[in-house]
């Protein structure tokens, strides 16, 4: 059976993906910021010899190397950015950036990044209006600058990403987020499931059986869509399990007694897609990535987390490499062993390609191996064992 999630070359040995939180600065004030952002940078933030360094040890994993985001806070309150991003292409990284929509998203500032060598940036969208938006975001304006970021980004030729955080804030508005994520035509649409870390409170959550609706939901976008998760790992089960009931002439809203609330945006989308422009296909295979596999997160202050939502540092790299970090910590060693998993993500047919996130089970529980507690599913509850091995083996 064809493999339906696509896994990183030698995850365990380098990660497909990593993550530099270049400041903390930032002129926003999120709800759920992760950063738990101020204005100034810290005093002890890495400095551009330590980000060299950084950048080094990102190109010491060896090709194909790893994708590199400057994150923040906003990269932009950073003065040697464009120097880090040349220096980054130097080594031949490709890079991204993740700018805050602030007065310093600008088009001159998106062709300085451009032109030192970035081609991708991530912007967020967390309310398809500027009310919404910008009272999640803390900031008036936030919104504007958000979509004209869009314009110029795409008008330069800039691979674009729309992040957003789906919470109790705007669940009411995710049909109106889809379409306007398919309106501006991104490279790709990521849908962030909150973690209560940082700014963010487990009441803005939703709950286990509101994101089995918004993961379904999310698989009908998919077709329209080029869309991922993000601490959203159970996207995938739903990939496999629809899969399976496909194959078989089945329906998934019927055979797995979804949530009123998955019928309701079904039915509103279908509503939606039936007035849109048809396009090619624009399915995004789903990956295998989870907490330090295939991912690593690097603070301003240069700790090393398997995720930015997951706030145990592995190391720094101002004393070790981030190579020998990742491919030692028994903290990274630790999460990319299924067994070792607890409660019903230990005992999932599927924790083999999906593992709960991480972060969330921290973040509720205290313990990073802990159960996922935004997932519904009850394991070998899937009336079709046999094809799924297959499919997950395959995986």
């Amino acid at each position: 059976m064809q493999s339906l999630i696509r896994r990183p070359p030698n995850a365990l040995e380098k990660p497909f993906l990593v993550i530099w939180e270049v400041t903390q600065a930032c002129d926003l004030a999120c709800q759920h910021c992760r950063a738990s952002a101020v204005k100034q940078a810290h005093p002890h933030a890495l400095t551009r010899a330590d980000g060299e360094k950084l950048l080094r040890d990102v190109a010491a994993f060896g090709k194909p190397y790893p994708l590199i985001v400057f994150t923040g806070g906003d990269p932009f309150k950073r003065q040697d950015l464009t120097d880090l991003i040349r220096y980054a292409r130097s080594l031949d990284l490709h890079v991204g950036v993740s700018p805050s929509a602030t007065p310093l998203l600008t088009l001159e500032n998106l062709e300085r990044i451009q032109q030192a060598g970035a081609q991708t940036i991530s912007l967020s969208i967390d309310g398809s209006h500027a009310q919404l938006h910008d009272r999640f975001r803390g900031v008036e304006g936030s919104f504007d600058y958000t979509m004209a970021g869009c314009r110029w980004a795409q008008q330069l030729g800039l691979k674009l990403q729309v992040n957003t955080t789906i919470g109790r804030h705007n669940l009411h508005d995710l049909v109106e987020l889809a379409t306007l994520a398919y309106r501006l035509r991104l490279m790709t649409w990521s849908v962030f499931l909150l973690v209560p870390t940082g700014r963010a409170h487990a009441d803005q959550s939703l709950s286990a059986h509101e994101i089995e609706a918004v993961m379904h939901f999310l698989a009908d976008v998919s077709a329209w869509i080029p869309l991922k998760t993000t601490e959203g790992h159970h996207y995938k089960r739903v990939v496999m399990m629809r899969k399976i009931l496909q194959e078989r002439g089945l329906s998934h809203d019927q055979e797995l007694n979804l949530p009123p609330l998955y019928h309701m945006l079904r039915r509103a989308w279908q509503e939606r897609v039936s007035k849109m422009a048809p396009r090619a296909a624009a399915r995004r295979q789903p990956m295998h990535i989870n907490s330090g596999q295939g991912f690593v997160f690097v603070s301003h202050l240069g700790h090393v987390f398997p995720s930015g939502f997951l706030p145990i540092a592995a190391g720094n790299v101002r004393t070790q490499s981030l190579v020998e970090i990742y491919r030692e910590s028994p903290l990274f060693q630790s999460l990319r062993q299924p067994s070792q998993l607890k409660g019903r993500c230990g005992q999932c047919e599927f924790k083999e390609v999906c593992g709960g996130s991480r972060s969330r089970a921290y973040a509720m529980h205290g313990d990073e191996l802990g159960e996922d507690p935004s997932c519904a599913y009850q394991p070998g509850s899937f009336p079709y064992p046999v094809q799924l091995a297959g499919l997950v083996h395959s995986s």
